[in-house]
């Protein structure tokens, strides 16, 4: 310890600012709690940095642009559509700057004490902040990790002007005429589909079978139709080799059908996947476990093997997702402060802002069979409903799994515009309990697109009105 470093006390020390460090440090002080966060760039995280948030704000500005040129069908024309992309960055920039703004404002409103620098654990009670210029001790009596993670680098794609991340694709300062994109997860279909939007002529390169691994073919063949549309080319089973720069661009080495093909783009984005930032706390230091892939070991409560220390978000087991995060921020925080709250993660929703949108929540038919449940799927489209076919929009379908004995909602899948929104009301339904005979009986307002859900609902019930049986 440094002369003058006197420790400075805490009753909780969150490391990480992001949607599980924030949420978990807002519901700690609103339970009493003296609440320390220690964020090492800028509040917010990935998710409102350079991630959910500034992605969507560009995928929105892709669909407007999308909009203007193809309305034709409605009788609307515009000539010369064109994009000031300087503009679109200061909207996106500008939607970022509230957010953070206002999540800084929320933590100092709950007299959460925010300080920047870099955490390093000394033992199961204190850690070091530091910064480029000091060095401060902390002693707490819990701390919960939610440091995030971040983008896998390849060891043949380093990161470069011309090779980028999802946070090098999200501050392009132009609309690249060609970019190829490896990975086709949920970030490079976002992604991709935003530029293909924007004009830009688009590669998706999967080593897997499909894209979207783990998600249903009747989704994913939507998808992989409107990219098509787009102009945009899906190559699976792909294995990318390497890329070679050149002054304003780049070209990309990749296998497929066990022959070597390349492509030139100006730019290539690398979405492989993220590693969490598990090795840089000095967690060694207090022996806390890991499992093989550098995630936190945790239980039902976020706890660590170390009594005083939870995590929760990125650095533990389970799907990257924001929401996810926030929700075991509550659960450390409430179990911190004694209460009897444990994480249940069936209702946990998952969105691909793909075109169209795709939710999931619970089950699909196959998750639902190998827990043993006896399960009926239920279906309805979109083209059947008014409010999608006014909206020119009517691709995709609602489907329910059920199960057969007596109608519980176990899980959902929707493709189709707002899915991401509608996905919530089914959310409830599994929370709750709820079968499909209660989703049926809610009378849902007409037009909109919620009603497809309650359609749906009568097709499990064998009482299906506007399609046929």
């Amino acid at each position: 310890m440094v002369v003058g470093d006197f420790p400075i006390e805490t009753d909780t020390l969150v490391i990480g600012a992001g949607p599980g460090g924030y949420v978990a440090a807002i519901r700690a002080a609103q339970l009493g709690q003296k609440v320390t966060i220690v964020e090492k760039a800028t509040v917010g995280g990935v998710c409102l940095n350079v991630g959910c948030i500034p992605s969507k704000a560009l995928i929105s500005a892709g669909h407007r642009f999308e909009d203007a040129k193809h309305a034709d069908v409605m009788g609307i024309k515009a000539e010369n559509v064109t994009v000031d992309f300087s503009k679109v960055q200061e909207f996106k920039n500008g939607v970022v700057k509230k957010l953070t703004g206002g999540v800084e404002g929320l933590l100092k409103g709950n007299k959460v004490d925010i300080v920047n620098g870099e955490a390093y654990f000394v033992d199961a009670n204190t850690i070091r902040v530091m910064d480029e210029n000091s060095a401060q001790t902390y002693k707490f009596k819990n701390a919960i990790i939610a440091t995030g993670s971040r983008p896998i680098e390849l060891k043949t794609f380093k990161y470069s002007k011309r090779v980028i991340d999802s946070t090098g694709a999200l501050n392009l300062t132009e609309i690249p005429k060609k970019m190829v994109v490896i990975g086709g997860g949920v970030i490079g279909v976002e992604l991709g589909t935003a530029y293909a939007n924007f004009g830009t002529e688009v590669t998706i390169l999967e080593g897997g079978d499909d894209i979207l691994p783990g998600t249903e073919k009747q989704m994913t063949t939507l998808v992989k139709k409107n990219l098509k549309k787009k102009g945009a080319t899906v190559v699976t089973k792909a294995m990318a080799k390497g890329v070679e720069e050149t002054d304003n661009g780049v070209v990309v080495t990749y296998e497929t059908k066990g022959e070597e093909q390349k492509i030139e783009a100006d730019y290539v984005l690398v979405s492989v996947g993220r590693k969490p930032n598990t090795d840089e706390l000095g967690l060694e230091q207090v022996g806390i476990e890991l499992t093989e892939r550098g995630l936190i070991k945790v239980d039902k409560q976020c706890r660590t093997n170390v009594s005083s220390i939870y995590a929760i978000g990125d650095v533990v087991e389970g799907p990257q997702l924001a929401h996810k995060a926030s929700y075991e921020g509550k659960i450390a925080a409430e179990a911190i402060a004694g209460e009897a709250s444990v994480v249940d993660y069936l209702a946990i929703p998952a969105v691909v802002f793909s075109e169209p949108e795709i939710a999931t929540v619970g089950y699909n038919e196959a998750q639902a069979k190998e827990a043993g449940l006896d399960v009926s799927a239920a279906k309805f489209p979109f083209a059947a409903n008014g409010r999608a076919l006014a909206l020119n929009n009517a691709d995709g379908f609602v489907k329910l799994v059920t199960r057969k004995e007596d109608g519980l909602v176990v899980g959902a899948q929707i493709a189709g515009p707002s899915a991401s929104d509608m996905i919530a009301e089914l959310g409830l339904a599994i929370e709750a309990g709820m079968t499909a005979e209660d989703i049926a009986m809610t009378i849902h307002a007409h037009p909109t697109l919620g009603e497809i859900t309650m359609e749906a609902a009568e097709v499990a019930l064998g009482t299906p009105i506007h399609i046929v049986k």
